[in-house]
């Protein structure tokens, strides 16, 4: 594709976006109103699907046998590219991290390119992507097939300020559970067994392994349950808790250490252990350069204004990192102006709904576009990318 045609390609991008824009907003702003956690997103994918449908996708619902995942696919060029759309919420602060902007700048992104895709000789695969903040979702798709045959794959995240990546630790999800015996706390202690006594043990452990943790080694927990009342030995105490390292090659000796602190609790007061992985474990994350140069410039040529350095961003855990271990991959982050809050705050919740995020929705969506346009129209980014199509296992 020669530079005019290019230039012509994405001036579509812009047109079809900025007609669709107030159906973006209003999509972002609707699924923000309706948070819904992980595996729960029913309203905020059948949403994300119907605006895609309308559009000429051919879509399919419960995919991978989730059912708040759905495959959206326009065009039938050589070229594959996956577009992810994340929609589930945070409990109790709804959407703190911004994935509202994340799913209708992938929608956005996808019309753009539907329109485009004969011409550049792609086929473009929007994904709803379920449970990113716990549960998997993208792992359990790339597991099952749905990025089967894909060549590139990208998002983007809002976040306090813009980055071309989001640098990500793995992470493993374990839920605890202590089971002891009840018994009165006054009258007869002796006859109790304390689940709760566990976790505190468990708790101390880990905070005084942490003197021995390597960098980005890290472990956060809350207890989901402590007892019924206090004068009531608890028979039964459950927590919830995170254990990140840099790799997943690094975690496989952090993690022992940390289940060991587990361990511990139920020696020391005899109760009994159960630990069980939360979902699959989420890996690191594998910026492919070369997008990721393409996506800085485009976006910079829309007006996003890149002031930050990696070292200033948020280290966090997606579940896109594992996709970015199979296929080339990018994960920009979109800064919506909401400092002093930040991601997982009340405050980044009200930022994602504001005029700096629905910019960030369109802006997003037509970087995402402009990016996919120029990868199609480079002989060698295609030659590249094509010796890259994705098949599970």
């Amino acid at each position: 594709m020669n530079a005019a045609a290019t230039a012509g390609a994405k001036d579509q991008a812009q047109r079809t976006i900025a007609g669709a824009g107030d159906r973006l907003i209003e999509l972002s702003r609707r699924i923000h109103d309706h948070p819904e956690l992980a595996f729960e997103e029913e309203r905020a994918a059948s949403w994300c699907a119907e605006a895609l449908d309308g559009a000429g996708f051919a879509v399919e619902t419960g995919v991978c046998g989730l059912p708040t995942a759905f495959a959206a696919s326009a065009g039938d060029g050589p070229l594959v590219v996956a577009v992810c759309a994340e929609y589930d919420a945070l409990p109790g602060v709804g959407h703190a991290c911004g994935h509202n902007v994340i799913a209708s700048a992938a929608v956005g992104a996808g019309l753009a390119l539907a329109r485009l895709a004969d011409d550049l000789g792609i086929t473009v695969r929007v994904l709803g992507t379920p449970a990113e903040e716990g549960g998997g979702g993208k792992i359990l798709m790339l597991e099952g097939g749905a990025f089967d045959g894909v060549n590139a794959a990208l998002m983007v995240h809002p976040a306090p300020v813009e980055l071309d990546r989001m640098p990500c630790l793995s992470v493993s999800h374990f839920d605890v559970r202590y089971t002891g015996k009840e018994a009165h706390a006054s009258a007869y202690p002796e006859r109790g067994v304390n689940a709760a006594d566990a976790v505190t043990i468990a708790q101390v452990a880990i905070g005084l392994l942490r003197q021995q943790s390597a960098a980005h080694e890290q472990v956060h927990g809350i207890v989901t349950y402590g007892g019924a009342a206090p004068n009531i030995i608890p028979g039964l105490a459950e927590a919830k808790f995170y254990v990140r390292a840099e790799t997943l090659e690094a975690m496989k000796s952090w993690e022992p250490k940390v289940l060991r602190c587990f361990e511990a609790g139920a020696l020391a007061t005899g109760t009994e252990l159960e630990v069980s992985l939360q979902g699959p474990r989420y890996s690191e994350f594998l910026t492919d350069e070369e997008m990721a140069a393409v996506y800085r410039a485009n976006a910079q040529a829309i007006g996003r204004v890149f002031t930050a350095g990696t070292e200033d961003a948020m280290t966090a855990s997606t579940d896109m990192g594992n996709v970015s271990l199979a296929i080339p991959s990018i994960h920009p982050m979109l800064g919506i102006d909401s400092l002093p809050a930040v991601n997982h705050q009340a405050g980044f919740a009200a930022a994602a709904v504001s005029p700096a995020a629905d910019r960030a929705v369109l802006d997003g969506a037509l970087a995402m576009a402009r990016t996919v346009i120029d990868l199609a129209g480079d002989e060698a980014q295609r030659r590249r990318l094509g010796d890259r199509a994705y098949r599970h296992a």
